[in-house]
């Protein structure tokens, strides 16, 4: 299971939320570069980057810094937040992103979406599922679609996607614990799928209670920047 460390980003500086509140806002010192390098020199190898203020703009605000990560660290980064149009998931692609992760657009319009996968290979895409009892929200989780979960991983993967991140909003950044029978469901009903579990990781156990299920991987965000995981031992479960 990947152990992936998250950096979410508003006006260029790291930040988390709690339940995706833009209000309930904390900003971090170091910049999102400097962020980045110390999980390099950890050894971690993905880095989970997601542009609040694109996701809620619809706009992607991060080209630079984006750049900037690739140039200057190893990791491999999957990338969310803003992305509305095919333009965006190719430019994404050309500067070198490894996962793109697709949120709204699956959503909202459909016939934009379906035409990506014309310029790209299905494995360079993830969806990002948020929900909140089962039900998908999107744009920066403003809005509630009423699309179930387990309807959309069927379209998405009827279209060949295989990765898929899920996010409980209703445990987001309140360092409380993931929602365990969240992952174990969808699992259980998508066996083949690529799960990666974002939201509520609180402490070490969590993360090894999680490895106990199938997971492609673990999205680590508040419980590094709140220093609830130290990330030396963190980085010894990398694998």
């Amino acid at each position: 299971m990947k152990i992936i460390p998250a950096i979410d980003i508003i006006d260029g500086k790291v930040v988390r939320l709690s339940k995706g509140k833009y209000e309930s806002k904390v900003i971090y010192e170091k910049t999102p570069l400097e962020q980045a390098k110390i999980y390099n020199e950890l050894g971690f190898d993905w880095l989970h980057i997601v542009d609040l203020s694109g996701s809620k703009e619809g706009k992607i605000n991060t080209i630079k810094i984006l750049k900037e990560i690739k140039n200057k660290t190893n990791l491999k980064i999957e990338f969310g937040g803003g992305i509305r149009t095919k333009q965006d998931v190719i430019t994404l692609n050309n500067i070198g992103v490894n996962g793109i992760i697709i949120g709204s657009l699956s959503i909202t319009n459909k016939q934009e979406f379906e035409s990506v996968f014309n310029n790209i290979e299905p494995n360079k895409i993830i969806i990002a599922t948020d929900v909140l009892d089962y039900n998908i929200r999107i744009k920066g989780w403003t809005e509630n679609t009423n699309v179930h979960l387990f309807n959309h991983i069927e379209y998405c993967s009827a279209l060949g996607v295989t990765t898929f991140l899920c996010t409980d909003i209703a445990v987001d950044g309140m360092l409380t614990g993931p929602n365990f029978n969240l992952y174990k469901s969808t699992l259980e009903k998508f066996p083949e799928i690529k799960l990666t579990a974002s939201g509520g990781v609180s402490h070490l156990n969590d993360i090894i209670k999680l490895q106990e299920l199938p997971l492609r991987g673990v999205v680590v965000g508040k419980a590094i920047y709140e220093n609830k995981i130290d990330l030396k031992e963190l980085a010894k479960l990398v694998m």
